[in-house]
């Protein structure tokens, strides 16, 4: 006997109080124990066109929805009596006669009929409506996973109505005609080899999960997990278990699951390889604790692995490491260092580069390559740095940053990139590498002295080395060349396009902000094109007003209204660009009448308050409703920001981390976006398209 759990179940099971849910698991581990219950606690479902339904009583208000065939029982649904029997009669569970694999099926005839308004001036005919997939042939519209039923509704719908028609359909469906109303053409279902049970087509494995033991459907009830933890997509499954010769890297828009295919990953490299360590790291402690929670639901009942299975920020475990090869480091501070470079400048007397400039040529150029000597500073590509410098004004700066090394080196101190080189360095000379296998998410934002560090930790084996990141994301580094620290992904990067945590209407907006196709240093290129969101939700808003004023009683009125609509307050969260304008935020919270947490930088948020936080801050974060607030002309791109560039070839860096700031901010949002400001607002509002 087989006991399965479908993804409908788990979310449904969040919808109920924290008693209604203790009583759920009491009930369904009775049914894992005995499937055959008799008596009251086990009727099948009146009035049901799949009269494998059965209902099984928790209490006297609440009832589980169960399908059950011989040797199967899944857990479907709960939910309050009416409402769980109107649930059961409206789907059917039934194998897909093209696909093969087991569905969920929302009845046609159950569903209302979906009018899209069309206005038009008085005695004009309305021009018909284009139909996506009018001409699509029934077999290639089956070969998506489209329920038999559905077909002729989807080839009458135009491009609204089959939006709407989507979020009725099983995934694979979904996807396919998302794409279809948004003008793409889906690819091609890959060949699946036809299994002998339904529940194992790759499709199923998505929305159904086999219990194999009373502790792993305990893990499984006690979290509720996050569903895209653990149903991966085919196309993120063969990412998972592929075999790489190199590094390699998957890319994605926010939302596409770079994160879970890097958390499966890992755990499936530490499953393949019985004896192998493997670390999975991420950009900082709190993303890597946030992953740590994960990893748990995953490998609840594997203890073994999660022993030979490490999660880190890659500063901690590069700390950690360089104290078990070196003694510990004394690491000079940022003051430490400008205060080394303003004595340089004392010396050297007149040096017509300003500390700004200065500080970030140490950073980015002198510091970030390790460059120890005069020809290596005269040879080095300046990437990332814009303003051209001829040999001569190379050597003047040069002189002034041999100072500075020298001044390091009296006060015993080495800097975090020295850190990660000399760390590189003792690993090579190591018989046996700490780690057998490295996975690193966020890996946009790895800097040059960490890639050098996990180069040496994974580079040269076989799958030794898998990253996950997005190039739209990058808010924190300088672009620069992976191949030339030995990280060559070419051939080896693929790009996510199905997205589950941003709306389609939300998702379709924010993309505006970042050009379709983004490559790195190396050419490699990230197509966003053809990504699309698995659910509907409301269009995004954009609300100018005349003062500060008026924006925060227009942010108040909103997070009401959400409120209102049954989101509790830890579900929102409201972004503004720096902390000059947090107080605005905060203000809007407290006019709601909710209570508000600000973001610090554990980014821990807490039940029954708002989170109000920087842009800087939103990275790794979800939310039902986000409002991004203080969008003004002046604070975003940051008025002070743009000032203190010196060179006009710099600007495009600077305004590309700027829409990549609102990018992150904005696709934090899964079902409500609103983002405002003081007229005239951003410039990035027009690329909004709002």
């Amino acid at each position: 006997m087989q006991f399965r759990i479908a993804s409908t179940f788990t979310d449904s099971l969040t919808k109920l109080t924290a008693n209604e849910q203790t009583a759920v698991k009491t009930t369904v581990f009775d049914l894992q124990a005995n499937p055959d219950l008799g008596g009251l606690r086990l009727h099948p479902v009146q009035g049901t066109r799949d009269r494998d339904f059965w209902s099984a009583r928790v209490n006297q208000d609440i009832r589980i929805i169960v399908h059950r065939q011989v040797g199967n029982t899944t857990l479907c649904y709960v939910d309050h009596h009416d409402d769980a029997y109107s649930w059961a009669t409206r789907r059917r569970m039934e194998v897909h006669p093209h696909t093969g694999a087991m569905q969920l099926v929302e009845l046609r005839e159950t569903v209302r009929k979906i009018e899209v308004p069309v206005y038009v001036e008085v005695e004009r005919p309305a021009p018909p409506r284009p139909r996506p997939a009018a001409r699509i042939p029934d077999d290639q519209l089956l070969s998506y996973g489209v329920p038999v039923e559905w077909l002729e509704s989807v080839r009458e719908a135009d491009q609204d109505a089959l939006l709407e028609i989507a979020g009725h359909l099983p995934e694979e469906a979904a996807e396919a005609l998302l794409l279809i109303a948004t003008g793409e053409t889906p690819q091609a279902p890959l060949p699946v080899q036809v299994a002998a049970d339904p529940f194992d087509h790759p499709d199923a494995l998505r929305r159904f999960r086999a219990m194999r033991d009373i502790e792993e459907l305990g893990q499984a009830l006690d979290y509720p997990w996050e569903k895209w933890s653990v149903f991966l997509h085919p196309a993120q499954r063969e990412l998972v278990e592929r075999d790489y010769s190199g590094p390699a890297r998957v890319s994605g828009s926010a939302g596409t699951g770079k994160t879970v295919v890097a958390l499966h990953r890992a755990v499936f490299l530490a499953r393949s390889n019985p004896d192998a360590r493997v670390l999975l790291g991420t950009f900082s402690d709190t993303l890597g604790s946030a992953l740590h929670s994960k990893l748990r639901v995953l490998i609840s009942n594997e203890p073994r692995l999660a022993e030979r299975l490490e999660v880190h920020s890659v500063a901690t475990i590069a700390r950690r490491l360089y104290r078990a090869i070196y003694d510990p480091p004394k690491l000079a501070s940022n003051e430490m260092i400008r205060a080394l470079i303003e004595d340089a400048i004392r010396v050297a007397g007149d040096i017509r580069f300003s500390l700004r400039f200065l500080m970030a040529e140490w950073e980015q150029v002198v510091d970030a390559w390790g460059l120890e000597t005069w020809e290596a500073y005269r040879d080095v590509q300046r990437l990332g740095r814009r303003r051209r410098l001829a040999e001569g004004q190379r050597r003047t700066l040069w002189a002034l940053f041999q100072r500075v090394r020298e001044g390091l080196v009296d006060e015993g101190l080495i800097t975090h990139s020295d850190l990660y080189r000399r760390l590189a360095e003792g690993i090579a000379q190591r018989a046996r590498p700490t780690f057998d296998f490295v996975v690193i998410d966020e890996s946009q934002d790895v800097n040059i002295g960490q890639l050098l560090f996990l180069a040496a930790l994974g580079a040269g084996r076989p799958n030794g080395l898998f990253f996950a990141g997005d190039l739209g994301q990058r808010i924190f580094q300088q672009p620069f060349s992976w191949r030339a620290l030995g990280v060559d992904i070419r051939g080896r990067s693929r790009t996510l396009r199905i997205n589950y945590r941003t709306s389609h209407q939300i998702r379709t907006q924010a993309d505006l902000l970042l050009d379709p196709e983004l490559s790195d240093v190396d050419g490699n290129t990230e197509d966003r094109r053809g990504t699309v969101s698995v659910f509907n939700g409301p269009s995004p808003a954009v609300q100018l007003v005349e003062t500060e004023a008026d924006e925060i009683d227009r942010v108040a009125e909103w997070i009401t209204r959400v409120s209102g609509e049954g989101l509790m307050p830890h579900e929102i969260s409201v972004f503004v660009r720096s902390d000059s304008e947090l107080d605005r935020a905060l203000e809007a919270v407290e006019t709601s009448g909710l209570p508000s947490l600000v973001l610090k930088g554990d980014v821990q948020t807490q039940a029954g308050h708002v989170s109000v936080g920087t842009m800087y801050l939103a990275k790794g974060l979800e939310f039902r409703a986000v409002a991004v607030m203080a969008c003004d002309d002046d604070v975003i791109p940051s008025e002070e920001r743009i000032e203190q560039i010196e060179d006009e070839s710099d600007l495009e860096d600077a305004y590309n981390t700027e829409r990549h700031l609102l990018y992150v901010a904005c696709t934090r949002a899964r079902d409500h976006l609103l983002v405002t400001g003081v007229q005239p607002g951003s410039e990035f509002l027009a690329d909004l398209g709002m």
